[in-house]
């Protein structure tokens, strides 16, 4: 899998193989745990699990421990057996890493330690790696902190320069940027919203916890009707042209680039996601 399916990732234990089929069916690609989401007596199940699933490999990515968690090569066994050819590598804090998985699997790289976020336009650059993630709460939790949040919901300052930095790094590395899972389960428009921004900002997916979540990323995803006309309509009055006004707003090539931006999500088919 050269690109990372988007916009709406959604991850299912490694061990509710009850729970692979309908996971598949609620998100644009399904992320198999085999990491945080199992307790560690469930870890072989679902390493076996994994292995006797038949998903499309296309819209699969499997979780694997991380290189100092002496399970990496269990989990990439596994995944051997399997028909999948992503992981996604939890805890990846440097280019060496990536290194510690099978040179032919694609690799999203989890950035979610100080750590590795300060390295991740090292692992951006690396050539195996085809997006990037990050996470907020293990990030905060490797800094000795207590919660990524503050009590109105909002990621506190050091959370939202992580973000930033991740999807800076993998843009210049001309990489996916997949945005941080929410963990408030009920908090449905809080989702939303937050997918909102991660589309505007560039981020081409979003990951979930629950399928409710992969929805509603999936609608914040779609162009609303009105800014995909916006975007046919500037486009058309492009035609060799420079720089140019249209209605009363000035339009260069960054201006263009966005509206290229918002075809190819209207493209993807991401607006006729339902809510």
């Amino acid at each position: 899998m050269s690109t990372v399916l988007g916009p709406a990732l959604l991850f299912c234990p490694g061990d509710r193989a009850d729970r692979f089929e309908k996971a598949a069916e609620r998100a644009d690609a399904v992320v198999l745990d085999l990491e945080d989401a199992v307790a560690p007596e469930a870890k072989d199940t679902a390493r076996a699990a994994v292995a006797a699933s038949a998903l499309d490999p296309d819209r699969t990515i499997v979780r694997v421990c991380d290189a100092r968690s002496g399970r990496l090569a269990a989990d990439l066994a596994a995944v051997r057996r399997s028909p999948y050819r992503t992981v996604m590598l939890a805890k990846t804090e440097s280019p060496a890493d990536v290194d510690a998985v099978d040179g032919d699997l694609d690799v999203v790289a989890l950035c979610e330690t100080a750590a590795g976020v300060v390295h991740a336009a090292a692992i951006a650059d690396h050539p195996r790696v085809v997006a990037l993630m990050w996470g907020a709460e293990d990030l905060v939790a490797s800094l000795g902190g207590t919660s990524s949040r503050t009590p109105g919901g909002a990621y506190r300052a050091v959370a939202a320069h992580a973000r930033s930095a991740v999807l800076l790094a993998a843009g210049a590395a001309r990489k996916a940027a997949i945005d941080a899972v929410r963990i408030d389960i009920d908090d449905i428009e809080g989702c939303r919203t937050e997918a909102e921004d991660a589309a505007a900002s560039g981020f081409a997916a979003k990951a979930a916890i629950h399928p409710a979540h992969a929805a509603a990323i999936r609608s914040a995803f779609a162009p609303p009707p009105d800014d995909v006309a916006w975007a046919r309509a500037v486009l058309a009055a492009a035609q060799g042209r420079g720089a140019f006004r249209l209605d009363g707003r000035m339009v260069d090539e960054p201006v263009l680039r966005h509206a290229r931006g918002i075809l190819a999500r209207a493209r993807s088919g991401a607006t006729s996601a339902a809510p």
